[in-house]
């Protein structure tokens, strides 16, 4: 078999083989394929598109170029959530202990952010002494115990998907349906789900900037997982705008607390709460949506899922007394309020925009080598839509620095009012099943 034929199948629209996709995989893992003919076949594969077939092959393909977590000694079907991104997003900090409450189990594998905050193991470890260096077996035995646990991404998982993202990155191939579906299901596939359930953002602050995008992506990914074995599913959430009102490490752990409690943003708890329901449904621990909803709602109600957060830290070394006393977590030396400049309604919150605002204060990561400040960032004050009044408070600033000039130009760049009265946009636009 020779890359150049496989090459020429593809640049001229013809159906690649099982074998010829994972000859290819294997050989660039190994390094025995150079960068410029996987170029050349990324960019084939960019014009010509692949078959449900083909983007299964090649999802199975990059999953067995490294390890495969094996989550068979975890009783009950596990269930995966993955979200493409924003701004804001909370939503595993809630749905971890929400689900896990009501008897799914939650084996989480996370990684560390790059962009606006951290990821979910930053935000984690704003709690002092919450730790994700546990082995497999203690991992295996906090979810049979608890039903929930997080541990750090295995080094080797999918590398296949590492060198050809790295190399789609420099080629202009990144935005192809069939690489970005492949790329994302591999890596859940490998954490060992049995089920999956996908929060694919679209809007301002999302990958995919447009409904149409972002349901081809969902479509392709669900396909690709039914194809596999794992039972999947997907919802197409709106990105135009921060979800929730927190951006920033510790400043999100408070409002997933809140959040578990009762108390959070009608958003994040709305979106949360969707999601759930259908983690509940293909776990199996209901029959239907609304039994599902109702045992997330009666959880939150009666205290037990805030509870099984408490647990969740302190099983993995954290201080859970920040569940009741929050100020123990990071706290900023200045709170920073921006005023409206004018009367009017919140007409455009443009969320990446604001992420960026959040990045330069220091929640995220520029680069893998920044370090971030997990006391940092950003609280909204105003969602659009909104009304406010000039001198209001639509932003408070959570900083380690006193002259915050350049976040405040950045926010008012990003956040728009308009005389008119505005409509807040839709959170849900469309639920992607088989």
């Amino acid at each position: 078999m020779r890359m150049v034929d496989i090459i020429e199948k593809k640049r001229n629209g013809n159906e690649l083989s099982t074998e010829e996709i994972q000859f290819f995989i294997n050989g660039y893992t190994k390094g025995e394929i150079p960068d410029y003919q996987v170029s050349s076949l990324l960019m084939a594969i960019f014009f010509q598109g692949m078959t449900e077939r083909e983007r299964a092959d090649l999802t199975m393909a990059m999953v067995r170029s490294g390890d495969q977590i094996d989550l068979s000694a975890i009783h009950g079907i596990k269930v995966d959530k993955h979200s493409t991104g924003g701004v804001g997003d909370t939503t595993t900090l809630v749905l971890g202990p929400l689900v896990a409450s009501v008897g799914v189990p939650v084996a989480k594998m996370s990684g560390r952010g790059l962009g606006h905050t951290g990821g979910t193991i930053d935000k984690l470890e704003s709690v002092p002494g919450f730790h994700v260096e546990i082995d497999n077996q203690e991992f295996i035995e906090l979810v049979n115990r608890n039903k929930l646990a997080v541990i750090g991404q295995s080094g080797n998982l999918t590398p296949a998907d590492k060198k050809l993202y790295a190399l789609r990155d420099v080629t202009a191939t990144v935005d192809s349906i069939p690489l970005i579906a492949s790329s994302i299901m591999s890596k859940k596939i490998a954490a060992g789900a049995d089920a999956i359930v996908l929060d694919v953002k679209t809007g301002a602050g999302a990958f995919m900037k447009t409904r149409e995008e972002a349901r081809q992506l969902a479509e392709a990914m669900v396909r690709i997982g039914n194809q596999v074995g794992r039972k999947t599913m997907a919802i197409i959430s709106d990105m135009s705008q921060p979800l929730g009102y927190a951006i920033g490490n510790a400043l999100e752990v408070k409002e997933a607390m809140d959040t578990l409690k009762g108390e959070g943003p009608k958003d994040l708890t709305e979106l949360c709460l969707t999601l759930g329901s259908y983690m509940v449904l293909l776990a199996e621990q209901a029959n239907t949506l609304e039994e599902a909803r109702e045992k997330l709602l009666t959880s939150i109600q009666n205290g037990s899922a805030l509870q099984t957060f408490r647990t969740f830290l302190a099983a993995q070394g954290g201080d859970a007394s920040v569940v009741d006393q929050p100020n123990k977590l990071p706290q900023a030396k200045y709170q920073i309020d921006l005023p409206a400049k004018e009367d009017g309604y919140i007409a455009e919150m443009e969320a990446d925009s604001i992420g960026t605002a959040a990045m330069w204060l220091g929640a995220g990561r520029a680069t893998k080598e920044s370090t971030i400040d997990l006391a940092v960032g950003l609280v909204l004050k105003k969602k659009i839509g909104d009304e406010v009044k000039k001198g209001e408070s639509i932003v408070t600033i959570y900083s380690n620095r006193e002259d915050v000039e350049d976040v405040k130009e950045k926010l008012y760049e990003s956040i728009k009012i308009s005389k008119e009265k505005v409509t807040a946009p839709t959170l849900i636009y469309e639920v992607i099943s088989k």
